[in-house]
């Protein structure tokens, strides 16, 4: 086995043009993406995918689900794939990098093997998780999460987005039905890059986040039913109100996280009133909560103090009714010492200054992370600013971490020669 080359850089301009270029599937006037999973945007940056990892020298497959494999073969083929990647779709309202700038550099991490013609021991597998968003289907990371098992295939299939399309019909749709098995792709280790979407790195002038830990994740759909009546002769006694009782829910989630803070946040992100109407009493809302917290009998608490708090509010409300259904939980994920341990002498290597941290948000990483030993690094976004059109990195954070991708994957697979 050759020694690992010390400072082989990416191609920072050609990582740079690869993130503007994607950018155009579903590009915003605000200069954001929108680019909802399983849409004809999403096809469009897909087929680009497979055509740049296909261009690489890579063999691409696609699972059942959508989840898209790109494979440059190693000198030892006894060994499985280190892998390396993110996903491709975006939020309503998403920008360039979340997620995208993963997948990009780990294409451009192959990309710069090629050019340097270095062959890794193991071979290398570059992936484009299907929903990691769960803008449009529920739950978020949905391929990854059928990947390692925690929900069956058919399971996923059935869900429906807000039209009532189901995620078999979209992938029918855009072609992307792919013939392998989901969970067939085999893995010996797994690392994902990301923009933080958060302000630490920022805040600490600091060039790289080492991932050790990611937040607990527990996901909720709300209905509300009360009684339509006319705003004007329905006196304040008699009224059932919904929304009425839903902004009470609102403020319950926001005290019971304050209360467990500050390692715990709670959102109310989507709401729906049914038929509305100014001088109509609302008698139907839909809505979704979701608590998060690294520790996981804060995670517990957050829940029995949210049941505890629906409880009560409904049975103040005479004639109103409250159902709640947890869609999703992800307990708090802990990574692998090994590739955090990579991570860290790869940032450091390339002297960049780094810190570790906690991960805020939930990604592929956090499902795969039960299955093989997995870590992921940040890298600043301006003003810790994501899930919006002004979301903004600079190229030279994302090269650093694409940097740091590459050197991490060498120490990872072994260099079985250089040219």
């Amino acid at each position: 086995m050759s020694e690992k080359p010390s400072n082989l850089p990416v191609n920072s301009d050609r990582l740079w043009g690869t993130i503007l270029e994607t950018a155009a599937f579903g590009a915003t006037p605000k200069g954001g993406v929108r680019r909802l999973t399983l849409s004809q945007e999403d096809r469009k940056v897909r087929d680009w995918f497979k055509a740049a990892c296909e261009a690489a020298g890579c063999t691409v497959t696609v699972d059942a689900l959508g989840n898209m494999f790109a494979l440059r073969p190693g000198r030892d083929p006894s060994r499985a794939p280190i892998g390396l990647g993110s996903h491709l779709d975006t939020q309503p309202t998403g920008g360039k990098f979340d997620g995208i700038l993963g997948t990009l550099a780990a294409l451009e991490v192959v990309r710069t093997l090629n050019d340097a013609g270095i062959e890794t021991e193991a071979p290398l597998c570059v992936a484009n998780w299907t929903n990691e968003e769960g803008s449009r289907f529920a739950p978020a990371m949905m391929g990854s999460a059928a990947f390692v098992g925690d929900f069956t295939v058919e399971n996923i299939l059935g869900r429906k987005d807000a039209e009532g399309v189901t995620v078999k019909e979209a992938l029918e749709a855009i072609g992307y039905v792919g013939a392998a098995p989901v969970g067939s792709q085999p893995f010996e280790a797994f690392v994902e890059l990301h923009i933080e979407q958060g302000p630490i790195l920022e805040a600490e002038n600091k060039t790289i986040g080492v991932v050790e830990h990611g937040q607990g994740i527990v996901w909720y759909d709300g209905h509300i039913t009360g009684f339509e009546s006319h705003a004007g002769s329905t006196p304040m006694p008699l009224r059932r109100d919904a929304l009425a009782t839903f902004s009470q829910i609102v403020l319950a989630v926001e005290a019971i996280a304050r209360k467990h803070g500050p390692d715990a946040v709670g959102t109310v992100g989507e709401v729906t009133i049914a038929n509305p109407s100014r001088n109509v009493i609302p008698g139907e809302v839909n809505f979704t909560c979701e608590f998060r917290s690294p520790h996981a009998e804060i995670l517990k608490a957050l829940e029995a103090d949210f049941a505890a708090a629906v409880t009560e509010i409904a049975a103040g409300r005479k004639g109103v009714t409250v159902e709640i259904e947890q869609v999703w939980r992800k307990d708090p994920t802990h990574f692998d010492p090994k590739v955090i341990g990579a991570i860290r002498e790869a940032a450091e290597g390339l002297g960049y200054s780094n810190r570790p941290m906690v991960s805020g948000a939930g990604h592929d990483a956090f499902n795969l992370a039960t299955r093989m030993p997995v870590a992921m690094i940040f890298v600043s976004c301006k003003d810790g600013l994501s899930h919006n059109e002004l979301e903004d990195a600079t190229q030279a954070d994302c090269t650093a971490g694409a940097n740091v991708l590459l050197h991490t994957v060498l120490s990872l697979a072994g260099v079985a020669n250089a040219a």
